[in-house]
């Protein structure tokens, strides 16, 4: 089985410490880990880290994977920068060949059609990338990063430009997919109620430094929203028995 951890990890920009002191458990493959915290906390930074692009203290120990840490850990940024003279389906194609070669098997081909039916944009496909929504764009990044097969991904802020029926779309199909390739998913989120109903485990990141981290019900609380987020807010059950975050106000600035 597929794991990573993160044991001290930190990260540096030139001479600067902007990441620092993340510690987790083995965070095991088949699931999806909520990483949380206000805006500029450092969770881009983390994902940054994690994939090898900026350097830093502290180890990623990776275990169980197939493939060189290189290739088995994948960054979905928020971001693509995609080149909008492409195609959808030329993107992911080009996404599926890097670093294997360019002759296409039917296979290749296969596979770009199936994701994209998963993620039920397979009328998307001949139209070019500048034509499309911020969403739709989004829909594509995460058909790039999954043709890959990555053994762990680390997805930053992937719903933030869909609509509510497409957040959840998106969150149930990732959470179907870690399970079925005992992935490891690290995904950025805002929304707290999604990281509980989704995400087995919770990162807290505030103010370049790890929080807290463990299983999402006893992470996302009370005190913990209070300290990291400055609100006033309760984690109740609902009519069904899911815990959800109820925000009641801010912390006043004094306070």
């Amino acid at each position: 089985m597929v794991a990573i951890a993160l044991d001290a990890l930190g990260a540096r920009y030139g001479r600067q410490t902007i990441l620092s002191g993340v510690d987790t458990g083995l965070l095991k493959g088949g699931a999806l880990t909520a990483v949380i915290g206000p805006n500029a906390a450092g969770k881009s930074t983390l994902f940054k880290r994690i994939a090898g692009l900026i350097p830093g203290p502290g180890t990623v120990h990776l275990s169980g994977a197939a493939l060189p840490e290189r290739d088995a850990i994948r960054y979905m940024p928020q971001d693509t920068g995609a080149n909008a003279v492409l195609t959808v389906y030329e993107s992911v194609l080009l996404a599926a060949k890097q670093g294997s070669g360019w002759r296409v098997a039917e296979s290749d081909l296969a596979g770009i059609d199936r994701i994209l039916a998963d993620l039920q944009i397979s009328d998307l496909g001949f139209r070019g990338l500048g034509e499309l929504s911020g969403g739709q764009r989004q829909l594509v990044s995460i058909a790039q990063a999954l043709i890959r097969r990555p053994q762990v991904l680390l997805m930053d802020e992937p719903t933030s430009a869909l609509d509510l029926f497409r957040q959840i779309e998106v969150l149930s199909f990732m959470q179907r997919r870690a399970a079925a390739d005992d992935m490891a998913v690290l995904i950025a989120l805002h929304d707290l109620n999604h990281a509980l109903r989704y995400c087995e485990h919770t990162i807290v990141i505030a103010n370049g430094t790890m929080v807290t981290s463990g299983p999402s019900a006893e992470v996302i609380t009370s005190a913990m929203l209070r300290e990291v987020y400055r609100v006033e807010a309760r984690v109740e059950a609902c009519t069904q028995g899911r815990p959800v975050v109820i925000v009641d106000g801010s912390v006043p600035a004094a306070a």
